[in-house]
């Protein structure tokens, strides 16, 4: 088998060592549940000896994990996923990726955690002694809604293996080796689309990035006056939106906003790119609704809520998921020149009774994808947030009802809020929480 550019080797002889850490897991933060407390321990094997050139496989047994099933749900075969990272010293530096298959036995309520035991490989390229270490981990669970909770040392951790590097003639000298061979991708249950969607380590990784928004210039700017102009094309601009797990860990996408003038008010309609994230579970049609806050600039202030249709045919998990175009009505505040910028999205997913709500802030700056010449309308924005499907009625303090979560529109007659703990029961399953409500209504989803 080919590791890198090396030969992979189980080189013998193989030794096995275990450790032990205190481990702080942190459940998702749609749970709303505290960060829990818990002992990790982890026996590594790993080659004793091995040369220059090798390519030796790591592989991080989870003996015990930080915590057990609670006394609240039969978590179902092979729905757990875990991925970690192994550090190196000694005479090379860096990290080993290890990941775990999905595959686990029926484990009963209020009894311990099994995973998988989690592979990584580890290229060869000095001679000397390098030093494995665990530190922190992932566990993924996969139903009935993609969560992940992210597990941290809170000490610190006590070396695992060593292995010893020998060149050709068998002396061991100083060295360096690359020590951060990855092991395949993680998989993520998030969805992780864009940034952690298309195919990015979500559920497992966070991905920070910047902006993307190289979009620069002036926007399409309407007259919105006397011209007698009514249909005001937006521009195409990049946005980087951040999410809360369950969903997707960031969403890149380009979105544009463009206007219909309809008296003194604007009818306005939001297109996202094709393919903006990945389904985070299979989802029957109509389960998944797409919002977005509007964010206004230069005269007039405020956010107007734009709402789209939910998914008209089922969605498979991990596929692409195309939102559908979002409308609303924008009743301008202010005379003047006015922008509109895209805001928060936020994804509504049903599943049986449960609504879950997803919001994804816009990480850092995002250029206005359209500029207006507005004229100030009675029970216009100016400062405050309004609902986009009647363009009226500013709120008092300028948030959206339900402090600034989605509404989803008139046609679903009020506002579907943080699921949080709201209409479900917390769920934490050795380290991954999701939230339901209740669990028979949603077994038929599954």
């Amino acid at each position: 088998m080919l590791g890198g550019a090396g030969l992979l080797l189980a080189a013998s002889p193989a030794q096995a060592a275990d450790v032990s850490y205190s481990t702080e897991c942190i459940p998702p933060p749609i749970s709303g549940l505290p960060a829990m407390q818990g002992t990790t321990k982890v026996q590594l094997t790993a080659p004793a000896e091995a040369k220059v050139g090798d390519t030796v496989e790591v592989v991080w047994k989870t003996v015990e994990a930080a915590s057990k099933n609670p006394d609240v749900l039969d978590l179902d075969k092979d729905t757990v996923k875990p991925t970690g990272t192994l550090k190196v010293s000694g005479a090379a530096t860096g990290t080993v990726q290890m990941e775990g298959p999905r595959q686990n036995p029926p484990i009963p309520k209020n009894s311990a955690m099994v995973l998988p035991d989690m592979k990584g490989t580890l290229k060869l390229e000095k001679a000397g002694e390098i030093t494995l270490t665990p530190d922190a981990y992932n566990i993924n669970v996969s139903k009935p809604i993609s969560t992940d909770t992210k597990c941290t040392p809170k000490e610190t951790v006590q070396p695992g293996v060593t292995i010893k590097v020998t060149d050709g003639g068998g002396s061991t000298t100083g060295g360096t080796t690359s020590g951060s061979t990855t092991a395949g991708g993680t998989t993520s249950g998030s969805t992780t689309a864009g940034g952690t969607t298309s195919g990015s380590t979500s559920g497992s990784t966070t991905a920070g990035g910047t902006t993307g928004g190289g979009d620069s210039g002036s926007t399409t700017s309407g007259s919105g006056g006397g011209s007698g102009q009514t249909d005001f094309p937006g521009k195409e601009v990049a946005v980087h939106f951040t999410c809360t797990s369950p969903g997707p860990a960031d969403i890149s996408s380009k979105v544009t906003i463009n206007a219909k003038k309809s008296g003194g008010s604007y009818a306005l309609t939001v297109k996202t790119a094709k393919g903006v994230m990945d389904s985070p579970a299979a989802l029957p049609a109509g389960a998944l609704k797409p919002s977005m806050d509007i964010t206004l600039g230069g005269a007039d202030k405020g956010s107007v809520k734009v709402t789209g249709p939910a998914n008209a045919e089922p969605l498979e998990q991990g596929k692409p998921v195309d939102l559908s175009d979002m409308t609303g009505t924008y009743t301008p505040g202010a005379s003047g020149k006015s922008t509109l910028s895209p805001g928060t999205l936020t994804i509504d997913v049903t599943l049986g009774a449960s609504k879950i709500n997803i919001p994804c802030k816009v990480k850092g700056s995002v250029t206005p994808s359209l500029e207006l010449d507005t004229t100030a309308q009675q029970g216009g924005a100016s400062g405050s947030a309004t609902t986009g499907s009647t363009g009226a009625g500013s709120a008092a303090g300028g948030t959206a009802s339900g402090g600034g979560l989605a509404a989803t529109g008139a046609e679903d007659t009020g506002t579907l809020r943080a699921l949080g703990l709201v209409a479900g029961t917390a769920i934490l399953l050795g380290g991954a929480v999701f939230t339901f409500t209740p669990w028979r209504r949603l077994r038929g989803t599954r």
